[in-house]
């Protein structure tokens, strides 16, 4: 019975004004019902006052969630006059029940308790009433009995209530606190690929310059020289013109449109964007200095073997020229995959693949699991993953990353096939 108290509850958090029409309307029903039965001696049998007195009983029960203690007292007081009538008290003994369960559930302790008290007495009140027909032992085990587990019954129910909504307050906080991090992260990583890109610019730019003062001074002894830088110049300039643009394009985004806002952090290895394995990236002391690329590849793999890590590079197909943003693109990309490695697999080993496709250019980062990782380590959420495919995506690429069937990791970066000059 007591049991269905806390099902019902559970249903009425949906549609609590249905759940307790629903209630009140059954009590009602089963209480006319009961009263139609032969009562036990001492009682009299069901008229129209009783009836009324019925109806009324469980009527009240409409306005439990908006005031369960005063719908208690109404219910209570109804009960009362309903055995002073000399009605069978077992015919509306459910809606004061119901009445506590709703109390307990709701209140403080100390008013739970007295209601609790309250329907003892009206319970014992009952049995003093018919004192010659009543067991007065049953009577007392009952009052004390019936009551206490709704009391139980409803407090433990208020209690996990309270619970879950505290659970749903904070669940919805993390997840406020994971998309305010994402985004975060997300803005630093592009400020720093349009610093980057921004040092790729100025690079072009000092190359154009001093092509320009060349051919101006080789000009009237050498017009061949002077066609040769001529070329450089047009060609450094397409390439300035259009990291520049892919660096507008990349600022912009997040203050005019909404769309490439991130959703959440992917699953993959846990990274911190800009804390690389070469030191970062250092604008200060040389303004005009080419970005790294993967001429520098070589150097990187040198410094995660010293950490551990056994890695090696393959590369297959015929190597083409890569635009400097594109080549950087690529060695943020492989630099960042390797330091996830030596900050989550420990000392394993890797591989660093590159593939030159007709139509694609595939880079790809894998590694062993290390014996010091944990398995789902490389399943927790990170912010790295952010950065990676925020590159790929303003050269028309994009980056895969998730654990190994035969366990480790793969970071695979694909961009489209760079442009041959």
């Amino acid at each position: 019975m007591h049991a269905g108290f806390g099902l019902l509850e559970r249903l009425g958090g949906r549609r609590p004004l249905v759940v307790d029409s629903l209630l009140a309307l059954g009590y009602v029903g089963a209480g006319l019902l009961l009263g139609q039965e032969q009562p036990p001696a001492g009682w009299r049998s069901m008229d129209m006052t009783g009836a009324v007195l019925t109806a009324l009983v469980g009527l009240v029960l409409l306005a439990r969630r908006i005031a369960p203690v005063e719908v208690f007292a109404a219910s209570s007081t109804l009960w009362v006059v309903f055995i002073a009538c000399g009605y069978w008290p077992v015919v509306n003994s459910m809606p004061p029940l119901l009445g506590l369960y709703t109390v307990a559930a709701t209140r403080r302790r100390r008013t739970s308790f007295l209601c609790t008290g309250v329907v003892t007495g009206i319970w014992v009140y009952a049995g003093i009433g018919n004192i010659d027909n009543s067991s007065m032992p049953t009577v007392i085990a009952q009052a004390v009995l019936f009551p206490a587990v709704v009391l139980v019954v409803g407090r433990g129910s208020g209690a996990l209530a309270e619970r879950n909504r505290q659970l749903a307050e904070l669940t919805l906080r993390l997840r406020e606190q994971q998309e305010e991090n994402a985004l975060r992260a997300l803005t630093e990583e592009r400020v720093r690929i349009a610093r980057e890109l921004h040092d790729v610019v100025a690079h072009h730019m000092s190359v154009v310059a001093l092509q320009a003062g060349m051919a101006s001074y080789v000009f009237p002894t050498d017009p061949a020289a002077s066609r040769r830088a001529l070329d450089t110049i047009a060609e450094t300039s397409r390439e300035a013109l259009e990291e520049m643009r892919r660096m507008l394009v990349l600022l912009r985004v997040g203050q005019e449109g909404q769309g490439d806002a991130p959703a959440a952090p992917d699953s993959g290895h846990d990274t911190d964007s800009g804390h690389d394995t070469d030191g970062g990236q250092d604008t200060g002391g040389a303004a005009y200095a080419p970005a790294p690329g993967l001429d520098l590849l070589d150097g990187l793999l040198e410094r995660v073997r010293g950490a551990g890590v056994e890695v090696t590079m393959d590369v297959a197909g015929p190597p083409a020229r890569l635009p400097q943003g594109t080549a950087l693109c690529v060695y943020r990309v492989v630099q960042e995959a390797l330091t996830n490695v030596l900050k989550h697999a420990g000392p394993t080993r890797a591989s660093v693949a590159i593939h030159y496709a007709p139509h694609s250019l595939v880079v790809c980062v894998t590694n062993e699991q290390g014996a010091e990782s944990a398995p789902d380590k490389g399943l927790s959420p990170g912010l790295g993953l952010i950065g990676m495919r925020e590159r790929a995506k303003i050269y028309g690429g994009s980056v895969t990353a998730g654990p190994r069937a035969l366990g480790g990791f793969e970071v695979r970066l694909t961009l489209p096939a760079p442009t041959t000059v």
